[in-house]
């Protein structure tokens, strides 16, 4: 079924608009923050250790009880919460020292990412037309 002209106008609009935004949806700045290799493997590790707790509390019901099953499991499950939340809580990023001033545009080469420089190329392309 074809589309009606209100319908045509209204996706290319938004393709437009999609266009224009996207890469800045793309690059939205992070901040100083950002994830750590170190925390994610000790959160990892932290989750594989409350998912044996748990497996560890299912097999040691008929030993130690109900109450001691549920203690355990509970203590796992809070250490694998407690892993999750280690492994994807963003970290302060270190800030380097006062950088010497080589002209804007190589400091800013340096500085910046790589999908801000293409955005920054994007635009250029853009306001060229």
């Amino acid at each position: 079924m074809p589309l009606s002209e209100q319908e045509q106008r209204m996706l290319d609009e938004m393709e437009r608009h999609l266009l224009q935004h996207d890469a800045d949806v793309v690059s939205a700045p992070s901040g100083d923050r950002a994830l750590s290799y170190r925390n994610l493997i000790y959160g990892a590790l932290l989750v594989l250790l409350g998912v044996g707790g748990l497996i560890a509390a299912v097999v040691a019901n008929g030993r130690i009880g109900a109450v001691g099953s549920i203690i355990i499991g509970v203590v796992a499950f809070l250490a694998m919460l407690g892993g999750a939340i280690l492994a994807f809580t963003p970290v302060r990023r270190p800030v380097s020292g006062a950088q010497p001033d080589a002209g804007t545009h190589s400091a800013h080469a340096r500085t910046s990412s790589f999908m801000d420089r293409m955005n920054d190329r994007w635009d250029r392309r853009q306001d060229e037309r």
